[in-house]
């Protein structure tokens, strides 16, 4: 009778861990965010002042590829990172693009951060972001598993998966 109630409490254990893994970071072997990606395009970031954005940095980065390598991020000027620490997390829209959203709510409320995470192709509610504790901060937000986005200098820039 004991090692049957041992065996069960096992079960149960094992069922709550597994149903609440989800809410734990990714580990290194989720690494799906590793390989080679381009920057397919860039449109203005609707967070920025009455100042249009600079187009040269834009027009410097699209079309340029991006590698996320286990110990380095190959790409152009600031993007390049030696040594990231990656950390993959779900975020709502209120965190995405190191929470612009959020910001632009809290200026204004009518600016609803799901609504603008929907405008940039995001669907549902939450999404995976990958932290990568690189000098630049800059997150990656996974649009779906071929498709990320991030921000930089007032503009929100997309990557393929190659």
């Amino acid at each position: 009778m004991r090692l049957w109630l041992a065996a069960r409490e096992l079960a149960r254990l094992v069922a709550w861990a597994m149903a609440g893994a989800w809410l734990l970071p990714a580990t290194a072997a989720d690494a799906s965010y590793l390989g080679t990606w381009k920057i397919a395009a860039a449109v203005e970031a609707p967070w920025g002042g009455p100042a249009k954005p600079d187009p040269a940095e834009m027009q410097s980065l699209v079309g340029k590829t991006v590698v996320f390598k286990a110990g380095e991020i190959a790409g152009p000027g600031i993007l390049g990172c030696q040594g990231p620490h990656y950390r993959v997390v779900d975020v709502p829209a209120e965190g995405l693009f190191q929470g612009a959203f959020d910001e632009m709510h809290r200026r204004d409320k009518s600016a609803d951060p799901l609504k603008l995470a929907r405008k940039f192709g995001f669907r549902g509610t939450r999404w995976k972001s990958l932290q990568t504790g690189c000098s630049n901060e800059l997150d990656f937000h996974f649009v779906d598993p071929s498709t990320a986005e991030f921000g930089l200098n007032d503009w929100i820039y997309t990557l393929r998966k190659q």
